[in-house]
């Protein structure tokens, strides 16, 4: 059976690296993109120069509807979706909690949290062998921020990445038993565009000093734990939360 990932949030950062490395393992690639057309064409060209397969469609992922139109796309194109990365993710800007906007705490709720179930509950209809699929493997991007809580940061992104790994566990233990494996990476600091996003390009740097292996991570770094708890070295591996965090 062939190999077709979807990468939500696939066009940056931690996303744009998990799409390059599956390609680079044999999957046909489901770049997603929220707004930025241009990193997610970039990517897929770039898969593609190497000899990869490609795509990139738009959608929301905390819109259901989007959410099935981004699946069924990408079927037609490349065929039966057997993994799902669920990278997506926004931390709106580096503040209090008393000093956020409500709109930054919904939104980013609805695009962490009510993404990966989104996401989650169309892969499982399509890979779950109780719907007659052939099974699969998801992947949800985390953060270390779930167990640290962020505090004068972004707690609501902490939050946002607690109710993951709570989803992750759950539904490990309701559909492995149906062929699909589900686990999560959970990154530490890492070098990506959403620091700067946050309002604070300067946050690796600053952060640093306090990460047991004296660095932030690379996005490639990540990549390599996402996609090896997709693969069949990780056969046997469901519901676990693989920390990536440089010892933090």
């Amino acid at each position: 059976m062939s190999k077709v990932a979807i990468v939500t949030g696939g066009a940056r950062g931690i996303g744009a690296a998990i799409s390059k490395l599956a390609a680079a393992r044999g999957y046909a690639v489901c770049v997603n993109f929220q707004s930025n057309s241009g990193s997610a064409e970039n990517v897929v060209a770039e898969i593609v120069a190497e000899g990869g397969r490609a795509i990139a469609i738009q959608a929301d992922v905390s819109d259901a509807d989007d959410v099935a139109r981004l699946f069924d796309e990408s079927e037609q194109a490349l065929g039966k979706v057997t993994a799902l990365v669920n990278n997506a993710g926004i931390t709106g800007k580096i503040s209090r909690l008393d000093e956020a906007d409500v709109a930054t705490l919904q939104r980013t709720m609805d695009i962490n949290a009510m993404g990966v179930m989104l996401c989650s509950r169309e892969a499982v209809l399509r890979m779950s062998r109780k719907h007659e699929g052939s099974g699969g493997a998801i992947v949800s991007i985390s953060s270390g921020a779930a167990t640290l809580g962020s505090p004068g940061e972004f707690v609501w992104y902490a939050a946002s990445k607690g109710a993951v790994d709570s989803f992750t566990l759950g539904l490990s233990k309701e559909v492995t038993g149906e062929g699909i494996r589900v686990n999560a990476v959970s990154p530490g600091l890492t070098e990506t565009e959403l620091h700067a996003s946050g309002g604070e390009p300067g946050r690796a740097d600053r952060l640093a000093p306090v990460i047991p292996i004296g660095r932030a991570a690379s996005p490639e770094e990540v990549a390599n734990a996402a996609i090896w708890l997709l693969s069949d070295e990780a056969s046997y591996i469901s519901g676990a939360i693989l920390r990536c965090a440089g010892g933090r």
